[in-house]
């Protein structure tokens, strides 16, 4: 290892503890050796557990040969993942830390791109995404794209509570932050929940493979293979207590709560059923019932999936029969059509309406849950009209009797406006998503919605009006936002159309997609999306085929736009000439334009001097005035006006495009021409 008085301290420190990780080991140090963020900026610490597998001596093989980056500590076992990472974490210098686990294995960019993202953004913890390796199931919800600053309490960041992760070294040492060793599972909550808690930036790097979560051949993940009930109960005591003594009653903490009952609690439930020890199931059924009577308020099981809410009942009620019952089917997988009664959806789960047993309705009922399902086909406007297709339902209830409806919802005032959507026959959905139970033949929508009558026969006020659709099925209704999951040729670039009203007055509408989430959205009166954004001007030439005429080429973004309301303008000194009368247009709306000037004969009304030009769209209510770029190595144009020679000089100006217009001075010229020095010859 270099000498730590020789060198800078790095950026990461990544701490791997090692138990018998033999052959995965190998694989796991090399994808730190191989980071792109280099050598210099990264130490690797080892800590080899108690190995007796060669773990011990692949490490110090791989020190000998990457001397500058790893170093390897030995120790007696201690049982578990805590004490080999607290090792390592006394002996980190770097700015950051990242645990990895020997199991796992990094992406070649994955220190790179975190560290970057800590650094842009200040960042105290930073999410790399993770995927699984050989059947291992990773956390994904909170890796649906990137999040330069995470809301611990608006995201689903808590929902992963693994260490596996980079950590601000000066977070974890303020907190005192080291891992719990008395601890069996769930060592890794305490610290990764303070460092969340107490974080100014938590970070997601969501658009590359960081982390590679590894199933071991053997099974021999230790979170996977350690059995028992109580450990894990006894981590849940821990962190319920942490969190009353972290968060405030209320909202937010009863969201980090739910996650610990719907994940950890409900695993726990997995490994009470396999208990054959009375004494030992029955002091875990009763530490669940106080658990679950203390933290499951009724606000907390409202929001928990119908499957937790059964599984929850029953071990309140101390039905273990029932509740192994309905955790073997559960884990089964097995798939029953749910059962839709009086506008609500029950799930077809173990005991339902069984008279003998009495279990309440709520703990079966999905409806909540249920998704709908959507997809867009098109999505257009055509002049002030916004065209859609596509199919959308409530995911495993039948479509025999729906109905769709767009509806169109003011973003701040929550006003809004319906226009039922005309049905469309959807029978391939049924064969690709019907799961051979659903009938899903009824799902497809149409719908043409004239957006100058919008608002009960009159244009939409100007604001963000939202695109959403409402399905009613069998008496359940749910509404969707539309747009995220679109067809690949539907255009994703913002459109404007132009809405003359009565009053000689034009609207500008332009649809687009929101970002991150893309899901369409109308903006009336140029609230976020301006007119002059849909203008883009290409390129400024003299035409080839034409003496002394400008060629203005570009793309205008907007629909119903008219050739005689683009136009050509000069300015100069508080004077505007508009040169409409000079100029040809050729437009196709929504496309591409040309604006053919004749400067000649534009030069009649002009006076001598420097103009600067620009395309100016005459819209009612809605004037627009583009900037032409720059000239950049336009020769001058010379003609006749008025009986004499003038001239129009393209001049190079930052950011505009100037012209200087006047009239040649022949004797100037000869004046010009005769000051230049001439050449002697020899005799």
């Amino acid at each position: 290892m270099r000498d730590v008085q020789d060198t800078v301290i790095p950026d990461v420190t990544v701490v791997v503890g090692a138990y018998n990780a033999m052959p995965y080991l190998t694989r796991c140090v090399m994808s730190v050796v191989e980071q792109t963020i280099g050598h210099d900026r990264i130490e690797l610490i080892a800590v080899d557990d108690g190995s007796t597998d060669g773990t011990g001596a692949e490490l110090d093989r791989l020190a000998a040969e990457f001397p500058d980056v790893l170093r390897v500590v030995h120790q007696a076992n201690s049982g578990g993942p805590s004490a080999p990472r607290n090792a390592g974490l006394e002996l980190a210098r770097g700015r950051y830390v990242f645990f990895l686990d020997a199991d796992d294995y990094l992406g070649p960019e994955a220190l790179a791109r975190m560290v970057a993202m800590a650094e842009a953004q200040g960042s105290d913890v930073v999410l790399g995404k993770m995927v699984g390796v050989g059947g291992r199931g990773a956390p994904r919800s909170m890796f649906r794209r990137n999040q330069p600053k995470a809301d611990l309490f608006a995201s689903r960041v808590y929902w992963t509570l693994n260490p596996l992760k980079l950590f601000r070294r000066d977070l974890i040492e303020r907190l005192g932050l080291r891992f719990r060793t008395d601890l069996r599972v769930g060592e890794d909550q305490p610290f990764v929940a303070m460092a969340y808690l107490h974080a100014d930036v938590i970070s997601v790097v969501a658009d590359y493979d960081c982390y590679y979560w590894v199933e071991r051949d053997d099974g021999a993940n230790v979170t996977l293979t350690t059995p028992g009930t109580q450990p894990r109960l006894r981590f849940l005591w821990l962190m319920f207590d942490l969190l009353s003594r972290e968060v405030e009653p209320g909202p937010r903490r009863d969201l980090l709560v739910r996650r610990h009952l719907e994940v950890d609690l409900n695993g726990a439930l997995n490994h009470l059923v396999r208990e054959t020890d009375p004494g030992i199931r029955d002091a875990a059924l009763d530490q669940t019932r106080r658990m679950l009577d203390e933290w499951c308020t009724e606000d907390i099981a409202e929001q928990l999936p119908a499957m937790t809410r059964l599984r929850f009942h029953l071990a309140r009620c101390g039905m273990f029969d029932e509740l192994r019952e309905v955790v073997a089917f559960d884990r089964s997988g097995r798939r029953e059509k749910v059962i839709v009664d009086k506008g609500r959806a029950f799930g077809a789960y173990p005991h339902f309406r069984d008279p003998e047993r009495g279990i309440p309705d709520a703990c079966y009922d999905l409806t909540r849950q249920l998704p709908v399902r959507h997809h867009l086909a098109t999505a257009a406007l055509v002049g002030t009209r916004l065209q859609l297709t596509g199919h959308a339902y409530i995911h495993r209830v039948d479509t025999h009797d729906s109905t769709t409806e767009v509806v169109l919802r003011e973003r701040d005032s929550r006003v809004e406006h319906r226009f039922p959507a005309d049905p469309a026959a959807t029978p391939e959905l049924t064969r690709t998503d019907g799961e051979g139970l659903y009938d899903y033949d009824r799902a497809g929508f149409s719908a043409r919605i004239d957006l100058a009558e919008a608002a009960s026969g009159g244009s939409l006020p100007p604001g963000l009006w939202d695109v959403s659709l409402c399905v009613r099925t069998q008496g359940i209704e749910k509404e969707v936002r539309i747009g995220n999951q679109r067809s690949d040729d539907v255009d994703a670039t913002p459109l404007s159309c132009i809405n003359r009203t009565a009053e000689d007055e034009a609207q500008v509408v332009t649809g687009y997609f929101t970002k991150p989430h893309g899901n369409l959205t109308l903006d009336i009166g140029q609230r976020k999306h301006s007119l002059r954004s849909r203008m883009t001007v290409r390129k400024v030439a003299w035409a080839p085929d034409a003496p002394a005429t400008l060629v203005v080429t570009g793309h205008a973004g907007i629909s119903g736009l008219e050739p005689g309301e683009l136009a050509v303008r000069a300015d100069r000194d508080g004077e505007t000439v508009t040169l409409a009368a000079f100029q040809t247009v050729t437009l196709a709306a929504p496309g591409p334009f040309e604006v053919r000037l004749a400067v000649a004969d534009a030069a009649r009304v002009l006076r001598a001097g420097i103009w600067e030009l620009s395309l100016f769209l005459d819209i009612p209510g809605a004037p627009v005035r583009v900037s032409l770029p720059p000239a950049r190595g336009l020769s001058p144009a010379r003609f006749w006006r008025r009986g004499r020679p003038s001239y129009a000089k393209p001049l190079s100006a930052p950011h505009t495009f100037r012209l200087r217009v006047g009239r040649l001075d022949p004797a100037a010229a000869i004046r010009r021409r005769l000051r230049r020095p001439r050449l002697r010859t020899s005799s």
